[in-house]
């Protein structure tokens, strides 16, 4: 890269330098206006979501390059969509940057951002860029989802199945590599990179969607009224989401801890203890945790693969409880006040 384009700051070409520089990463037919219009299909409902992320709190240079750092932040805002049972439509961006940010940096986060959307065929369709202390990103995503089917956190019913559609613990692994490196001795190359991978590239499980629909409609036809699903994803950790599900739905929930899929690298690297806990609270892994009658719930699992799992059962009350296969270890009631708190 030429050194005068690389040392390029934000200050050096202002507001509408860079807003100029990044209308490349959007449809040019859709920005350019105040606000953008996005169509919709009849009798759909609009789903919004929000999420915000910070230099030293999301990210940072040590652990996430710029193109990671983009690619984590619009994969968030997928996953909210999927956890909803939408499917995308397009995203805005806000962002404050210190004007001594390289230009070259800001680029390389819609990078990111592009290439993780452009799997999804997701546009960016506007935003706004503001001067601030601290890097920071604020995106809003848009979906659209049939309002027969919109995944809620308050729907669980007693004798729901709970199931991850993927392993967890590994986005929680791989940042621990990335802030040390020397913990890896016992890891293959292989292991190591598909951990780190996972924390900085996470995907979010849009692809579940059509498939449990099907399900769902197939279930329908047997049993009336429509089954309503709960969910969520699991970006603040598995514990967080099934605590969440269960309070908005005033349930509870037994989780049986040899049901939680686990990487399998953690197997002769991390103890037990320390594997289940990664798994509990580590976050950031973007699968989804969802009830759904049994039967449901084995047929998804079934053809989602060896990753997904039935993890535990919707019971009465509001105690979530942890049981262990070997009874030595007695059975744990989770709380929220265990995971990440941003202002605990």
């Amino acid at each position: 890269m030429n050194n005068n384009l690389s040392s390029l700051k934000v200050r050096d070409i202002g507001e509408q330098g860079l807003l100029e520089r990044l209308q490349r990463f959007c449809p040019p037919d859709i920005i350019g206006d105040d606000a953008a219009v996005l169509a919709t299909k009849a009798e759909e409902s609009l789903v919004v979501t929000t999420d915000m992320l910070v230099d030293g709190v999301h990210f940072s240079d040590i652990t996430t390059s710029a193109e990671d750092a983009g690619w984590r932040a619009a994969a968030a805002n997928l996953s909210d969509l999927a956890a909803m049972g939408a499917f995308p439509l397009g995203i805005t961006i806000g962002l404050g940057l210190p004007g001594d940010v390289a230009v070259s940096w800001v680029e390389r986060l819609y990078q990111g951002m592009t290439e993780c959307l452009q799997k999804y065929n997701v546009p960016i369709v506007g935003g706004d860029i503001v001067r601030s202390p601290i890097t920071t990103l604020a995106i809003t995503a848009f979906g659209q989802a049939n309002p027969d089917f919109i995944i809620r956190r308050s729907t669980a019913q007693v004798g729901d199945a709970i199931i991850v559609t993927g392993i967890h613990g590994a986005s929680r692994a791989g940042l621990e590599l990335l802030l040390n490196p020397q913990i890896s001795q016992n890891l293959k190359t292989e292991a190591k990179t598909a951990l780190i991978t996972a924390h900085q590239r996470p995907k979010p499980r849009l692809d579940v969607i059509p498939i449990l629909w099907e399900i769902v409609e197939s279930q329908s036809k047997i049993q009336n009224p429509k089954s309503k699903i709960a969910g969520m994803d699991s970006s603040d950790g598995l514990a967080d989401a099934v605590l969440q599900i269960c309070r908005a739905s005033r349930v509870g929930a037994i989780l049986e801890a040899s049901k939680i899929p686990l990487p399998s690298a953690f197997n002769h690297w991390l103890t037990p203890e320390r594997s289940l806990n990664y798994a509990l609270y580590g976050g950031e892994d973007f699968e989804l945790v969802l009830c759904l009658p049994p039967q449901a719930a084995l047929t998804l699992v079934q053809k989602l693969g060896a990753e997904a799992s039935i993890i535990g059962t919707i019971t009465p009350g509001s105690r979530v409880i942890l049981q262990h296969e070997n009874k030595k270890i007695p059975d744990q009631v989770l709380s929220l006040s265990q995971g990440f708190q941003h202002f605990g």
